[in-house]
């Protein structure tokens, strides 16, 4: 891919702000969902916090070479969910987040320290291709329901679903557009001026629907905007951690373990995964510069500080390597800002308020396009693989149809999610069948 940005590229400031908002745009909705499904009180704008501070750390370990955000994990939420639950507090809750963060980010480096001294080669041995491009594929495609899901919803209960299909239809056309005939600005910030046009059509109906006293034209909630504080500091997690220390005992912090730990290893696959997608975008190897051990301190040691203030571990985010793909930007420094605007705007209470009243169907046709990206990135990662030969063939097979039909395992409090099983299914076939003649 013939990228307009690469990763050493400082675009001018005034463009790198809209690059970077765009970024934020992307990561936006899945980052602060996770709090909002976890509940117990936890912060929609401190995990975004949280999630700024994982992005710098990440950068920092990565030596600024890889360019992708790290938001709020969705792998996590059992695990975060559990953490509460084994508590005598809710308190002690928030102190069970950040002791798991920590377990799941120690994961991470002992991974890292192996990875390091033992190389990468039996990765790439063990997820070759013909393995791994099903896989980053069946990321985008087992996305592809929330998207669809999202395009039914408004920001008001009462909002008819056929009205929110044609706002978010008309972001997602609006996008392909800007990105397709728009000149070189305009196809650098597609999301951006998407999600501007889903809003404004949004705002319209809304409008039109409270003049004519019509619910199931109303998207928005202008509600929330009076409610509003200019501003805010976000309710940190290890504020109300420290309250709920002294109730934490030896199995309080084991039964947290067992709940993050395992998916750790989970996570660790769909790591590799971003990381080989991303390299086959900008087209140089993360693997081996600026290296796994690298990218793994990175997720691991940002997760535990993202944590920190926002309770979620985090990692790295399909929407953002989507974003990058599409726009064609690779700039490590529009990542970097974009960080820092998130660290920025989680204090400044229209801003947040204004990013959270984003309707789902908007964003929806933006993930509509994010997702396909994913899936289609590999897809092409499998173009050279001979697909004519039964043993490959057969790889493909037992990652997609398993992972589309949403094939998942637990054991207890841990979960072995859809994209791990497909993976972990098709490394076996591989292995197994990897001597096979290739008829």
């Amino acid at each position: 891919m013939n990228l307009i940005y690469g990763i050493k590229d400082k675009p001018k400031f005034g463009q790198m702000l809209l690059f970077a908002f765009q970024q934020v745009l992307a990561i936006l909705a899945a980052t602060i969902l996770v709090p909002a499904i976890v509940g117990n009180g936890m912060s929609q704008s401190a995990a975004l916090f949280g999630a700024g501070v994982g992005t710098v750390v990440y950068q920092l370990f990565t030596k600024f070479r890889s360019p992708v955000f790290l938001g709020s994990s969705f792998a996590f939420i059992g695990s975060m969910a559990a953490a509460f639950a084994g508590a005598v507090s809710t308190s002690a809750g928030y102190a069970g987040l950040l002791i798991g963060a920590a377990f799941a980010g120690l994961v991470y480096v002992i991974i890292a320290i192996v990875v390091k001294f033992v190389g990468v080669k039996w990765i790439n041995k063990l997820m070759p291709p013909v393995v791994i491009g099903p896989t980053v594929a069946l990321i985008g495609l087992s996305l592809a329901v929330n998207a669809v899901n999202d395009l039914k919803v408004g920001k008001v209960a009462t909002c008819s679903p056929y009205v929110a299909m044609v706002i978010g239809i008309i972001t997602l056309l609006a996008i392909f557009v800007f990105s397709v005939y728009g000149k070189k600005m305009i196809k650098l910030i597609p999301f951006v001026l998407g999600i501007l046009v889903g809003y404004v059509v949004a705002s319209i109906f809304t409008v039109i629907g409270i003049v004519t006293d019509n619910a199931a034209l109303e998207v928005i909630n202008f509600a929330a905007f009076k409610e509003m504080q200019i501003f805010a500091v976000p309710d940190f997690s290890f504020l109300e951690a420290i309250k709920g220390v002294k109730e934490i005992n030896g199995a309080f912090i084991a039964t947290v373990a067992v709940a993050y730990v395992p998916v750790a290893f989970v996570v660790f696959a769909e790591h590799i995964a971003d990381h080989k997608n991303l390299s086959s975008i900008i087209g140089e190897d993360l693997l081996e510069n600026p290296g796994l051990h690298r990218t793994l301190l990175g997720d691991g040691v940002g997760s535990i500080a993202g944590a920190f203030f926002g309770g979620c571990p985090n990692t790295t985010y399909g929407e953002s390597v989507g974003c990058v793909a599409i726009t064609r930007n690779a700039s490590v420094v529009t990542i970097t800002t974009a960080a820092i605007m998130c660290l920025a705007i989680s204090f400044f209470g229209p801003f947040v308020t204004f990013l959270s009243s984003i309707p789902n169907c908007v964003m929806g046709g933006v993930c509509v396009a994010l997702y396909g990206f994913i899936a289609v990135s590999g897809l092409k990662m499998i173009q050279k693989v001979n697909l004519g030969a039964s043993k490959n063939l057969f790889v493909v097979s037992a990652i997609l149809i398993p992972g589309i039909g949403g094939l998942s395992v637990t054991f207890g409090k841990v979960t072995l999610t859809t994209i791990a099983c497909a993976l972990i299914l098709g490394i076996i076939t591989n292995v197994i069948l990897a001597k096979g003649k290739e008829d």
